[in-house]
């Protein structure tokens, strides 16, 4: 469970939210809403560590860990679109580099009783256990998997990412994070660049996703495919929802039907009492 605990943050002076709080459960699907402005991307930064609050905290276990896709990102590199995807393993390519490495030392052993070669092969079950646990196996069958789903064909994938417009290496950026598994994904936008097909197959992939997911998107259809909780940012606070968005969206007006009626009747006791007084300040005895 990722706690965000009492967050506030200014812009230019103005305070954009404050004392924020709300609570991102392992398996949520979330919707985070507001108008352009209320602070939904940076909600996004402060959770990834990205942006510092003024006050508050992010608290989650140890182990979290976190992918964050922005709106936009330049991509520098010269790697083929399938190599650069696989940059999404680099903790999985440095176990395998210990395996090949442990696997030599052991083999060139012959103190086979000895504690220290005990420990080696003790070191080498942990790493092919992590192996595993990392999704060693099918790492190189996934990457293309997700690329096909994000919509590359197979012979896209040794063309150079520079030939590829910005959108299109956004996808490879969004392949990336998909790949590494994050405990939460926190998504800006992730409909941005995308066609149908591509949007069809990421919402089953985040449907099915073994993970936290947190997403802004103007894609209504999209947030009403994927999410079953909508949190709005509303001029600095939180309402939380556990609602698909078209289903968030009924009760916010139920509640903002409540807050006006609230609002209205507070104006006639306001309206009564300064008539009250008018009609009486004069007398002595009713003055005070």
């Amino acid at each position: 469970m990722i706690t965000v605990s009492n967050i506030s943050i200014r812009f230019s002076g103005e305070l954009l939210f404050e004392n924020v709080n709300f609570l991102i459960n392992p398996s949520d699907r979330m919707g985070l809403v507001g108008v352009n402005g209320a602070g939904k991307s940076t909600i996004l930064k402060i959770i990834a560590g990205i942006v510092e609050p003024a006050n508050g905290e992010i608290i989650a276990p140890g182990n979290t860990t976190y992918g964050y896709l922005p709106q936009e990102m330049l991509l520098n590199s010269t790697r083929s679109i399938y190599n650069e995807a696989l940059t999404a393993f680099t903790e999985l390519k440095e176990i395998e580099r210990q395996i090949g490495k442990l696997t030599l030392e052991i083999a060139n052993r012959e103190d086979y009783e000895s504690k220290e070669y005990l420990r080696l092969v003790d070191d080498l079950t942990k790493q092919n256990e992590k192996f595993s646990i990392f999704g060693g196996e099918t790492a190189e069958a996934n990457v293309e998997k997700v690329l096909k789903g994000l919509g590359f064909k197979q012979s896209d994938m040794e063309r150079p990412l520079p030939e590829f417009s910005n959108g299109w290496q956004m996808r490879v950026e969004l392949a990336k994070i998909l790949l590494r598994q994050p405990s939460c994904l926190l998504l800006d936008e992730p409909t941005n660049h995308l066609d149908i097909e591509s949007i069809q197959w990421l919402e089953d992939y985040l449907i099915n996703y073994q993970g936290a997911v947190l997403i802004v998107s103007h894609d209504r259809a999209f947030l009403d495919n994927v999410t079953s909780r909508t949190v709005e940012i509303s001029r600095g606070c939180i309402y939380d929802y556990k609602a698909s968005y078209s289903e968030y969206v009924r009760l916010r007006e139920e509640r903002l039907d409540q807050q006006k009626a609230t609002y209205n009747n507070q104006q006639r006791q306001i309206q009564q009492v300064e008539r009250f007084i008018e009609r009486f300040r004069y007398k002595n005895t009713k003055s005070k």
